[in-house]
């Protein structure tokens, strides 16, 4: 019995088998028609992300900023920043120049001509929204190597990247990146110089200076382990608002080189950005200076910075990836406070119209394509 309940369910099987197609039906399985390479690219699918990277200009920390921030218990620099927090929590990665070495108060508050600030700076930073910061300036050795060993170590604590000052060779030689929606961003800074201050014989680490060969070097790791180079430039006359034609000789070496984004420092204003056409045909964006986003200055240009915002878009497919920046925007700010007190930096549209309008004008002068949010 057992048997034939067995030999009853093959024949079934074998009869349902021969039924399955029709010849008016397709066959089930793929078709053996062979494809080119070329076909299999065309046909593989288009990968596409985006990161949006925002820059700020110098935090410089006068002491009549500090003097301000002084609470019982240390500093609070928080409500400072308060009022433009949105526009920097915004992007994906927000940079920011520190312009003042954060050594902490154990070594002594200073200011102008040599800095070094409170590390509750980097608190107020990190809770804006900062994710990375250039420490190569003019500013960098003022107080010597151990404010640089304390700042360093703090913003690791904050977890807030850095570049263009290091402990040592080793890791100097280290690409900064980060990571955002499958894009990879590096960050390289450089300075013209620190006021006459000698880097130590032996501890070139300490900052990076503008040297080509360095920046050549470096750019070309860079471009190997990331899709975006973004170099920080430390450069220009102070309180000029346009570039001088050694910067404009900079911003082409980097970006022929391989740098995508080029953010500007030290000229205390606010200096226009535009794009630049590469030699192997990309298209590289620039903005000479980003100006003071916060500081203790008092000239009316020397207080109006703003956020640069751009967009990156990766396109990934069968033949590798590709980017393109744009996109790019400006939200002007201004420092406000009253006697040098009640520090706060603020929209500047909603400061001064007169102001703002100008500032729109100033920072279109080589780009019809910014926009002011």
């Amino acid at each position: 019995m057992k048997i034939k309940s067995i030999s009853f369910v093959v024949v079934l099987l074998l009869f349902l088998t021969s039924c399955g197609t029709s010849e008016s039906e397709e066959p089930l399985h793929v078709s053996n028609q062979s494809y080119s390479a070329t076909d299999k690219e065309e046909m593989s699918y288009t990968y596409a992300s985006s990161a949006t990277l925002s820059a700020i200009g110098d935090i410089l920390i006068h002491d009549s900023l500090y003097k301000d921030a002084r609470t019982a218990n240390g500093y609070d620099f928080k409500p400072m920043f308060a009022p433009v927090k949105p526009y920097l929590n915004k992007a994906d990665i927000t940079f920011a120049n520190s312009e003042s070495m954060i050594g902490g108060s154990e070594i002594g508050l200073s200011s102008y001509p040599s800095f070094n600030s409170p590390y509750e700076v980097g608190d107020a930073l990190a809770d804006a929204g900062v994710d990375v910061v250039s420490m190569a300036n003019n500013h960098t050795l003022d107080r010597g190597e151990q404010a640089i060993e304390n700042a360093l170590t703090y913003w690791d604590k904050l977890g807030i990247e850095h570049a263009g000052s290091y402990l040592s060779e080793e890791e100097q030689k280290e690409i900064t990146t980060i990571t955002k929606n499958n894009i990879t961003f590096s960050f390289l800074a450089y300075t013209y110089g620190t006021n006459g201050i000698p880097v130590p014989d032996g501890k070139e680490y300490l900052v990076n200076l503008m040297d080509r060969s360095l920046m050549e070097e470096d750019i070309e790791k860079a471009r190997k382990v990331s899709d975006v180079v973004v170099v920080s430039l430390h450069f220009g006359d102070e309180y000029v608002r346009f570039p001088d034609e050694k910067q404009q000789d900079v911003a082409r070496f980097a970006a022929n080189n391989g740098a995508d984004i080029i953010l500007g420092h030290h000229t205390h204003v606010l200096q226009p950005p535009e794009w630049i056409e590469t030699e192997d045909d990309r298209k590289a964006f620039v903005v000479y200076s980003l100006g003071n986003f916060i500081s203790g200055q008092d000239k009316h240009h020397r207080r109006i910075g703003g956020v640069m915002n751009i967009e990156v878009v990766k396109q990934t497919d069968a033949k590798g990836s590709s980017i393109e920046l744009q996109n790019s925007s400006f939200v002007p700010t201004y420092t406000k406070y009253t006697n040098f007190r009640n520090y706060e930096v603020v929209p500047l549209k909603q400061y001064n119209e007169t102001y703002y309008k100008e500032t729109k004008e100033h920072m279109s002068t080589y780009m019809t394509d910014i926009q002011f949010p």
